[in-house]
């Protein structure tokens, strides 16, 4: 998958950059941490952060992944504590991943739309979350104009697979 692989290349960049402290970077850091991850890839897991509290929610198939993913969040720089509302859901075949249906198209969505915004020059990508749902994109975060927010929409809707993008950012200008 070529959003697998940018973010092979991308997530050390993430990880190094100093705003990791913010919700949006923090989310973007453990989301990315699970996609390359060997157990977990982030399956059918989604990550929300509120003042540096970061909520794990969906399915995995085996209590190792859960404690997995979630040792991933808790060890993620920035976090003050996890929520664990992870649900285990053995797949069909033991040992077997799942290789169609919507969670993962879902994080493949996600992970390509997170990849453009912050490799784009006009984009400040790790201040923006991006949440995928049956392919409907949920932008949150927030921005420092309404060209940057124009972009960051234009971004999410291109990607392949989105039916859909709702807007949740707040343009706030940074103060220098």
């Amino acid at each position: 998958m070529k959003a697998h692989a940018l973010l092979g290349i991308l997530g050390p960049l993430v990880f190094s950059i100093g705003c990791a402290q913010s919700d949006p970077g923090i989310t973007t850091s453990v989301k990315t941490q699970l996609i390359a991850d060997d157990l977990v890839k982030a399956r059918n897991i989604d990550v929300d952060t509120r003042d540096r509290v970061v909520t794990l929610t969906g399915t995995v198939q085996s209590p190792a992944e859960q404690t997995r993913a979630l040792q991933i969040a808790r060890n993620t720089t920035g976090v003050k504590n996890v929520v664990d509302k992870l649900t285990i859901t053995p797949s069909a075949e033991p040992g077997a991943a799942p290789t169609t249906g919507e969670a993962i198209t879902d994080a493949g969505i996600t992970a390509s739309i997170k990849a453009k915004l912050l490799v784009d020059p006009d984009v400040s990508g790790l201040r923006i979350d991006v949440d995928t749902r049956d392919g409907i994109v949920t932008l949150s975060g927030t921005v420092d104009n309404a060209k940057e927010k124009a972009r960051a929409i234009e971004l999410a809707e291109k990607a392949d697979n989105v039916k859909r993008v709702e807007d949740r950012l707040t343009v706030s200008p940074r103060k220098p």
